[in-house]
């Protein structure tokens, strides 16, 4: 195995959750380490068929494999309140001691608007995120010392309260942004960083940001996780891994902003639109392992500590075993 994290995404978006957890599990005997398992509460488009709920899956996943896992990401805002995602992370943690950690996003329409709530723009989303955050540190903090905690603020509120079931140690929070204001704020409230593929040097500045924003409260960024979700298509040829990413992950082709997006089939109206030039500089799409592997190597060289990989296709145990003899074993930090 790599000296680099390399882990499976499991996309709960397309595949049934025992299939997703069996998949996970074939991934992690053949070398892949850890696995981020996507919440959704619909898929990007109606061919990709599912959506189930990721907190079931995350137990089940624990049982099946013996990595890190966890939610990549969750949004503790509208569908949950935070004080929930905060119980759920610790029990989680409690069964599974030293490998759960919590991804936290601002949330997309797609996921959130289900519940019949006003849907904000991106500056209150981000706000009401960085605010869970708070809710679910205190929550962590006071219970790990036996003591009640309440929260008023903005967006949440919490009566007088603690999580009676709690690991020794609480979870790592992860924070997912692609933008450097969130990355600095990240750096300050959380324990690490979870993005997406992007030009290198728009991810360097993201580092820089959250790097200073970690030092500000005098955190050791060298010791803050730095976590990546890679896209790929990959296929026995160029023209299936076209195709797969073609059918199954336009989405990844989209070049506009998705979150207030609402339903599957608004996606699949829109991935009609999806050429396969508008995938360049997005996602890798190739045949050739090695053409993947330069690619996620170029992302190891910037210093993540783990990187989970999704392959867009169907094509999942085939892919597993090719990059399990000819990727995984090249890639170093």
């Amino acid at each position: 195995m790599s000296e680099i994290q390399i882990g499976y995404a499991a996309e709960l978006e397309q595949f049934h959750p025992t299939e997703a957890v069996a998949l996970s599990a074939y991934a992690e005997s053949k070398g892949f380490s850890g696995v981020m398992a996507a919440d959704h509460f619909q898929p990007w488009t109606p061919r990709q068929g599912q959506a189930s709920f990721v907190w079931n899956v995350l137990a089940a996943l624990g049982e099946r494999t013996t990595g890190d896992f966890g939610p990549g990401v969750t949004t503790p805002s509208y569908r949950y309140h935070p004080a929930m995602v905060a119980q759920a992370s610790a029990t989680l943690g409690a069964m599974y001691p030293g490998r759960h950690w919590l991804g936290i996003g601002s949330g997309e329409a797609l996921n959130e608007h289900i519940v019949g709530g006003y849907w904000p723009e991106a500056p209150e989303r981000i706000n009401r995120m960085f605010e869970a955050v708070d809710v679910i540190n205190k929550l962590f903090s006071a219970s790990l010392s036996g003591k009640d905690v309440k929260h008023s603020g903005t967006y949440f509120k919490l009566e007088s309260t603690r999580l009676w079931t709690m690991p020794d140690v609480a979870p790592d929070i992860l924070i997912a942004t692609a933008g450097p204001v969130t990355a600095k704020r990240a750096g300050r409230t959380a324990d690490g960083l979870i993005t997406v593929g992007a030009p290198l040097e728009k991810i360097a500045g993201l580092f820089a940001k959250f790097d200073d924003g970690a030092r500000e409260v005098g955190k050791d960024p060298s010791r803050m996780r730095k976590v990546l979700q890679l896209h790929l298509s990959w296929a026995p040829t160029q023209e299936e891994a076209m195709a797969n990413a073609l059918t199954e992950w336009p989405n990844g082709g989209m070049r506009f902003p998705k979150a207030d997006i609402r339903s599957p089939f608004e996606f699949d109206q829109m991935a009609k639109l999806v050429r396969p030039e508008d995938f360049e500089g997005r996602m890798v799409i190739s045949s050739d392992p090695e053409v993947h592997r330069a690619w996620i190597q170029r992302f190891a060289d910037l210093g993540f500590d783990a990187i989970y990989l999704h392959n867009v296709g169907r094509n999942q145990r085939e892919w597993i075993d090719v990059f399990a003899r000819d990727v995984l074993p090249k890639l170093h930090r």
